[in-house]
């Protein structure tokens, strides 16, 4: 397997200054990441208002499923009445979005938003190989 897939990588959680959950990710955002990144996506929106910013600065590579699981991320979020940011500077990333409609259904941001602060870490996790 491809070093590079976040599958494979540690993400990082953290708990930001304004309360918020950021969520760095690392490497490539496909169907052998989708699993584990989906469950912990779910546990983070299981909450009222969950408030979660996806930083994807580091991510090389997002193909159909990795849409699939920031879509499913998102619509959870909406559903508890909450908030997705995500932060990316990549030109290919937001031409996918233009490309598959969804310009307009994600906050993107190409930096932290600087109300985050330094933020806190609330945990480290690395995917099950399973």
């Amino acid at each position: 397997m491809d070093g590079n897939h976040t599958r494979s990588s540690p993400y990082r959680t953290t708990r930001a200054a304004d309360g918020s959950t950021v969520v760095t990710l690392h490497g490539e955002l496909d169907l052998l990441a989708v699993p584990a990144l989906s469950a912990a996506l779910d546990a983070l929106t299981s909450v009222s208002r969950p408030d979660l910013v996806l930083d994807l600065r580091s991510v090389s590579f997002v193909d159909c499923s990795g849409l699939g699981v920031l879509c499913r991320a998102k619509s959870r979020i909406r559903a508890r009445h909450g908030r997705l940011r995500l932060v990316t500077r990549a030109g290919a990333f937001r031409r996918l979005l233009r490309c598959t409609g969804l310009s307009d259904a994600f906050e993107v941001h190409p930096d932290l938003p600087e109300l985050l602060g330094d933020g806190v870490p609330v945990q480290r996790a690395t995917a099950s190989h399973g």
